[in-house]
C-alpha cells in the first residue's frame, strides 16, 4: 500500500443528515447550524468530512462549500464525496459526477472519492460505465487525491472487488457492534478480507443509521449499569474507534449536540476495557433476546428460486426490525436492498422452504416482510 493517508482524524464527520430548517424538505439544510457543528468539529480535533453527490439532493456539498470550505484554509480538513454510478442513466451522467461534485463543494481537488455501493447488479454498471479507468485518470490529473469504494455487501463480494481493483487506496465498510457477527452483514469478516489486502477501512453506519443511539429499553438499561454517564451513542463508536486498520470512524451528526457529543467521545476514547467488552456483548445480547429467525445466510434457498428473491436480506432485516423496534428505519433500508428480489415476487413455490437446514417458514416470513415494509 502507497497512498498516504497523514492527517486524518480517527473519527470523521458524515454529512448525510444534516439538520433542516424545513423537517419535510431535504434540501433545506440549516447552514448556521451545520456552521456550528463544523466548528465544533475542527476545534476539536477532527480532519475528516465526508458526503456524497446525492445527499440532500446534492444540498450536502452545497452546504459543506459554505459551512466548511469558505471558512477554513484547505489543509485544515479532508473532502471524501461519491458516486452512485449504477443510479445514473448513462456512462456520461455518471462521469458528470465528480466535476459536479468539485463545483457544489468550491474545492480543486477531492481527498477521498468513492465509487459508491458497490454490490450484486449494482457493480457492473461502474465497469459498463468505465468508472474505474475515469477515476485513475481523475488521480493522475490531480483531481482526486485517494480512490476507494464502499459497499454493504459480504465478503466474497468485497475479496471478488479488491482482486480486480488492486489499485484502490481504501475501502468503506458497514461495521458496528450488532453487525459484527451478523451472517448477512458479516462485518467481521470483511474486516479480515480487507485487512488480508492491505487495504484500509474507513467505517460507516458505526451507530447502524442512529439506532445504536436509541436502543430498546433492554439494551440501553445494559450499557447505563455499566456507565450511567457514557451515551448509548459513544459506546457503538468506542467500539468501532478500538478496531484495527481502520482510518477513519464516521459519525454522522444531525445536531450541535450530537456532534457535542460525539467529539467529547473522540476526545476521551481510550481502549476498551474487558468490563466494556462485557457491557457491549450484555446489550447485544439483551438486543437479540427476542423471537429472531434463525437464518445462517447459507444461502441454499436462494440458489433455486425463480424469482430471485433476496431471501436472506429479508430474513436480516425482519430480524433487525425485532432487535430494534423501528420498522419505519427497517423499511428505509427494505427499499434498496432487496430491490433486485423483493418479498412480494414470491410464488410461494416451496423450494426454499425445502432446501432450508434451518426449516425456516420462509413463504410466511417474506408474506410478513411484504405487510411491513411493501405496503
Amino acid at each position: 500500500m502507497t497512498a498516504s493517508f497523514e492527517g486524518v482524524a480517527k473519527l470523521g464527520f458524515g454529512a448525510m443528515r444534516l439538520p433542516l430548517t424545513d423537517p419535510d424538505d431535504v434540501t433545506a439544510v440549516d447552514i448556521e447550524q451545520v456552521k456550528a457543528m463544523v466548528d465544533e468539529f475542527i476545534a476539536k480535533g477532527g480532519t475528516y468530512v465526508d458526503t456524497a453527490f446525492v445527499y440532500h439532493n446534492g444540498h450536502s456539498e452545497v452546504a459543506l462549500r459554505e459551512a466548511l470550505v469558505a471558512r477554513y484554509p484547505r489543509e485544515a480538513y479532508t473532502l471524501a464525496t461519491k458516486c452512485l454510478a449504477w443510479a445514473c442513466e448513462s456512462k456520461e451522467e455518471a462521469q458528470a459526477c465528480l466535476p459536479t461534485s468539485l463545483e457544489r463543494l468550491g474545492v480543486d481537488y477531492i481527498d477521498y472519492y468513492l465509487l459508491h455501493n458497490l454490490g450484486g447488479k449494482r457493480t457492473a454498471k461502474f465497469d459498463e460505465y468505465d468508472m474505474w479507468n475515469y477515476v485513475a485518470k481523475a488521480k493522475a490529473d490531480g483531481l482526486i487525491r485517494h480512490v476507494g469504494f464502499s459497499m454493504h455487501d459480504g465478503p466474497e463480494e468485497l475479496e471478488r472487488i479488491l482482486v480486480a481493483h488492486p489499485e484502490v487506496d481504501f475501502v468503506q465498510l458497514q461495521v458496528n457492534y450488532l453487525d459484527w457477527d451478523d451472517p448477512v452483514t458479516q462485518a467481521a469478516r470483511n474486516m479480515e478480507v480487507a485487512a488480508a489486502h492491505g487495504v484500509p477501512v474507513i467505517i460507516m453506519e458505526p451507530v447502524r443509521g442512529g439506532r445504536l443511539a436509541n436502543l430498546p429499553e433492554r439494551g440501553a438499561e445494559v450499557l447505563r449499569a455499566a456507565d450511567a454517564q457514557a451515551s448509548q451513542a459513544s459506546w457503538a463508536y468506542r467500539f468501532c474507534l478500538d478496531l484495527p486498520n481502520v482510518l477513519t470512524v464516521l459519525a454522522g451528526a444531525s445536531t450541535l449536540e450530537q456532534m457535542q457529543d460525539n467529539m467529547a467521545t473522540f476526545q476521551a476514547h481510550t481502549a476498551l476495557t474487558e468490563a466494556d467488552r462485557a457491557a457491549i456483548d450484555g446489550a447485544i445480547a439483551a438486543l437479540r433476546a427476542v423471537d429472531l429467525i434463525p437464518c445462517t445466510n447459507c444461502g441454499y434457498c436462494v440458489k433455486d428460486c425463480p424469482e430471485g428473491v433476496k431471501i436472506p436480506e429479508t430474513m436480516s432485516l425482519l430480524n433487525l426490525e425485532k432487535t430494534t423496534e423501528d420498522r419505519d428505519f427497517v423499511k428505509g433500508l427494505y427499499s434498496w436492498q432487496t430491490a433486485e428480489g423483493p418479498a412480494s415476487k414470491c410464488i410461494q413455490c416451496g423450494t426454499c422452504e425445502a432446501m432450508c437446514p434451518q426449516s425456516i417458514g420462509i413463504i410466511d416470513n417474506l408474506a410478513e416482510a411484504v405487510e411491513h415494509y411493501e405496503n
